[in-house]
């Protein structure tokens, strides 16, 4: 077994190898761009090389510098994580040639399915199900609309070294398959080098399943049951599951199976993913080949009890699989929510900057020989301070999730994102808490279509519905109680002056464009000692309890009788003495006033926010990589202004109106924060 192994990655995954490689008694090596120099996996590794400038074409994608790391620091492997080098077959050659193991497949694997079309044609012989399509490269877009209409719409036509949803579209007609093979090409010359684009039967109704397969160098491969990867936007996948809620047992077999056949056939070695996309009438085929380890491998790992890493270290090594086929469990129902620096409610554009505060739910570990029905698990690269930084993709961290069965792990999953506390950027967590609780993803009546479905005009706060409102409102006005009884406690206070605590208080919901709301509010029966108090909303009545402390983001207890978790925040938006309550993916923003107070305060004229429609401003933290207007110049609505970018997404600005440039107020070059001015007109 090895003594010292090299992670050339960073983030979350870094830190997952890390953790499998201390419980096995092996050091570790980080290796970090300037970027990264503080970050988590830095801290957690044993030792800890710099490679280079934050971009990670000078730095994680060097690798002659990872190499080199490798034989300063006496690493006798290279665990690659995904995504960066993971599936770069002259890395992994490389890596051997210089004596030093590749925690992965051999490179011979990584070729022969790293290409689309090559990858096709030898499932076929392993006598995998695939599409029915064109599986050699197309010259033109005449041929492909003969193509097209040989095969029968729709078409997905597919850049053959394609990924992320890079050079791909859907055509239902001549014209668009004419117009998506162009596209397609383009797209893949521009962003692979490689224009060579395929055509397939489109899958009415499709979902993204996936086989998990290991192999080891004594010929043994196994598959450990599937996932359901069906909850995807811009085909990237936000939900993960497994078991699947769609495919019966004879399916998931017979996708065993053949996933089993295509790993003999490239002689693979290591953890891999067999990806299919399945017809609503469970037909299946054979999408890709991903020859590493899989962002959402911790819900296989949850159901099965197994350590994926710990497998690929050992058969890295030249252990045989510990297991057989028949030996391969399948308990309880795991999910996996990737927590995202994105902001839903402005078009997902990435969110980054200082995470002021970072506070995962409390973990129930794994253990790699049993499985634990009641887990909670957070996989995470980042910690309370840290820095979110452009130049990476945006994942912050993965929650997982065990529970019994599929509802159970649901229930479990939006209490763990009632718990997640992420301040200083934003997250996906309100739009992961809304698809938990949309009916078709509870009855798990989905596809791979859901999200563009059900929030195709993209995401707002109504979307988010809380099933019991009046409870925002209680819980607001029962922590101004429990912040009004520690001002009262307050000793100094003048006599006939000090802080007079009533019952009666009204609630004024914080609206848009100042349209606030009013609830009057009675709360009695407040015990300090306990932490319990009732609240009247005049609709409902509430008996919450909690020992929430002041200053705390998170607030568990009763209400009821039932247990609740929820988030508190203080001082939040254009009031400094507004309470902010989160809860189940809705937010309030309140203030709780005096009767008195609020008679008051509806007298106070609202202050509309200043008029900016003058302005080009950022709609996202990036770096400004172009300015295409200047000073004087007619601007046309619809002309290109500047571009941004951040986290490995380029996003173009445009005029929304016919304008003359007046200034423009950032250079190229420059660090942008959100909403920050670019351009002026006149």
């Amino acid at each position: 077994m090895f003594t010292k192994i090299l992670i050339a990655n960073r983030g979350e995954i870094a830190c997952r190898v890390i953790k499998t490689a201390r419980k096995m008694g092996i050091q570790t090596v980080a290796v970090y761009s300037d970027a990264d120099k503080d970050a988590r996996h830095v801290e957690l590794a044993d030792e800890a090389v710099h490679i280079g400038p934050a971009p990670s074409r000078d730095s994680y994608l060097q690798a002659e510098k990872i190499i080199a790391a490798c034989k300063k620091t006496g690493a006798q492997a290279v665990h690659p994580g995904y995504g960066f080098l993971s599936e770069n077959e002259a890395f992994a050659k490389r890596v051997e040639e210089e004596g030093i193991a590749f925690i992965g497949p051999k490179h011979y694997s990584i070729a022969a399915m790293g290409d689309k079309i090559a990858s096709k044609k030898l499932a076929g012989e392993a006598r995998v199900n695939c599409i029915p399509g064109w599986n050699e490269a197309i010259e033109s877009a005449e041929r492909a609309v003969e193509i097209a209409k040989d095969i029968g719409y729709p078409v997905m036509i597919k850049a053959s070294a394609g990924g992320g949803g890079k050079g791909l579209r859907v055509a239902f007609n001549d014209k668009e398959a004419f117009e998506g093979f162009t596209s397609c090409r383009n797209e893949a010359r521009n962003s692979f080098g490689d224009d060579r684009v395929f055509i397939e039967k489109f899958v009415e109704e499709p979902r993204h399943i996936e086989i998990q397969v290991l192999g080891d160098s004594h010929g043994n491969v196994i598959y450990l049951n599937e996932r359901e990867c069906s909850i995807q936007r811009r085909h990237q996948k936000v939900i993960e599951e497994a078991p699947s809620p769609f495919i019966s047992e004879a399916t998931r077999q017979a996708m065993g199976e053949q996933a089993v056949a295509l790993a003999k056939a490239v002689k693979y070695q290591s953890a891999g993913t067999v990806e299919f996309v399945v017809g609503k009438d469970q037909s299946f085929y054979f999408l890709e080949m991903n020859t590493r380890l899989q962002v959402e491998h911790p819900v296989t790992e949850c159901i099965t009890g197994l350590d994926l890493v710990e497998l690929m270290i050992r058969v890295a090594a030249g252990e045989k699989l510990p297991l057989a086929q028949a030996d391969v469990k399948r308990e309880g129902w795991a999910i996996e929510c990737r927590i995202n620096a994105e902001d839903p409610f402005r078009s997902f554009l990435p969110s980054t900057g200082r995470l002021v505060r970072f506070q995962a739910p409390k973990e129930s570990m794994f253990a790699s020989d049993t499985v634990n029905l009641m887990g909670v698990r957070v996989d995470t690269g980042v910690q309370d301070g840290g820095e979110i930084p452009m130049y990476y993709d945006s994942m912050i961290a993965k929650l997982i999730v065990h529970g019994r069965d599929r509802f159970d792990a649901i229930a479990k999953m939006r209490e763990a994102l009632n718990g997640f506390v992420i301040r200083g950027i934003s997250s996906n967590i309100p739009f992961q808490a809304a698809l938990l609780a949309h009916p078709k993803f509870v009855t798990g009546e989905f596809n791979t279509g859901f999200i563009a479905e059900h929030y195709g005009k993209g995401f707002h706060a109504g979307d988010v519905p809380h099933d019991d409102p009046d409870f925002l409102v209680a819980l607001a006005a029962y922590v101004n109680r429990r912040m009004l009884d520690r001002a009262a406690g307050i000793s100094g206070q003048l006599p006939g002056h000090g802080v007079t605590v009533g019952e009666e208080f009204v609630v004024v919901t914080l609206g848009a464009g100042g349209q606030n709301t009013r609830s009057d509010v009675l709360v009695t029966n407040f015990q300090a000692q306990s932490g319990s108090s009732r609240v009247d909303t005049g609709a409902r009545s509430y008996e919450i309890c909690s020992n929430w402390h002041l200053g705390g983001a998170r607030i568990r207890g009763t209400v009821n009788g039932q247990p609740f978790v929820a988030q508190v925040e203080r001082g939040v938006g254009r009031n400094p003495l507004a309470i902010r309550i989160a809860h189940n993916g809705t937010q309030l923003d309140a203030l709780v006033l005096s009767p008195r107070a609020a008679e008051l305060h509806a007298l106070m004229p609202y202050k509309a926010p200043p008029d900016m429609s003058r302005y080009v401003l950022s709609p996202m933290p990036g770096l400004l990589v172009e300015v295409a207007v200047q000073p004087g110049q007619k601007v046309q609505a619809g002309e290109r202004v500047a571009v941004i970018e951040a986290m490995k997404m380029e996003n173009v600005l445009f005029a929304t109106a016919d304008g003359v440039v007046g200034k423009v107020l950032a250079g190229k070059g420059e660090s942008l924060t959100v909403d920050q001015p670019i351009v002026e007109f006149v």
